[in-house]
């Protein structure tokens, strides 16, 4: 397994599902990691539980469409830790409906929290982690901004935006020993899925050539990989998890 000891993480979106799971992956891996998200309560359990296991990890709360806040919050971590070495931009939202009947605020709120948001958290770390001449930033995007899909036209627009800004900083930044990659989930098994009827399961499955759905540990092991030393050559690029979905 990949080795991030000593290694100063923030993960966004922490407090849940995939957010979660990478957030523990990489303690286990050695680094130390700084869990975000908007309910306090949620990374807070997340914390203790990460350094009772013998990892170590802290939390802050923050809405990182805020950017003042986000931007704040990073440079603080990069301060109190001398570094930054991993940004994840795992947040993310959903406000569904068909373009004809979206309203702004649906746009809106979909965009500043998953395009938005990424851009003020890289811009905040890129600073710290030039001065160090090395960083990892992975952004968690979805294949929905590769293909797009009806009735999520925000969402689809939001995920494919930060596959554009994410190639587009990582040349950004590539002499500077900074990486900036994506991972573009498939069907990911969560807590709302499983209130799907098996019906629509079903539906979905016969689209996916490997015949199940992912898991929360299924991302994070990718994000591990990206954010390892072994990943140092790969910069610009949007690694699909999901089964052989986009393939079809």
């Amino acid at each position: 397994m990949f080795n991030l000891f000593n290694k100063i993480a923030i993960v966004t979106g922490a407090s849940r599902g995939i957010g979660k799971v990478i957030a523990q992956v990489f303690a286990n891996a050695g680094a130390h990691v700084v869990c975000v998200a908007r309910s306090e309560d949620a990374i807070a359990s997340l914390t203790d539980e990460i350094n009772s296991n013998g990892g170590s990890a802290s939390y802050q709360s923050c809405d990182i469409s805020d950017g003042d806040s986000f931007s704040s919050l990073i440079s603080s971590v990069a301060k109190k830790n001398g570094r930054l070495d991993i940004l994840v931009n795992n947040a993310g939202v959903t406000q569904d409906n068909l373009l004809m009947t979206m309203n702004d605020n649906q746009w809106d709120s979909v965009l500043n929290i998953n395009l938005k948001g990424a851009f003020h958290g890289m811009k905040a770390a890129i600073r710290p982690m030039m001065k160090n001449r090395n960083g990892r930033i992975i952004n968690i995007t979805s294949i929905v901004g590769l293909t797009g899909n009806a009735g999520q036209a925000n969402y689809a627009a939001s995920k494919a935006g930060l596959i554009g800004l994410s190639k587009s900083v990582a040349k950004e930044v590539a002499t500077r020993g900074i990486t900036v990659n994506c991972i573009a989930p498939g069907w990911i098994g969560t807590d709302m899925t499983d209130e799907l009827s098996d019906d629509i399961k079903e539906q979905f499955l016969s689209r996916i050539p490997a015949n199940r759905m992912g898991s929360p540990e299924d991302i994070a092991h990718a994000a591990l990989f990206l954010a390892s030393d072994e990943a140092s050559y790969i910069t610009g690029q949007t690694i699909t998890v999901d089964g052989g979905r986009v393939i079809n």
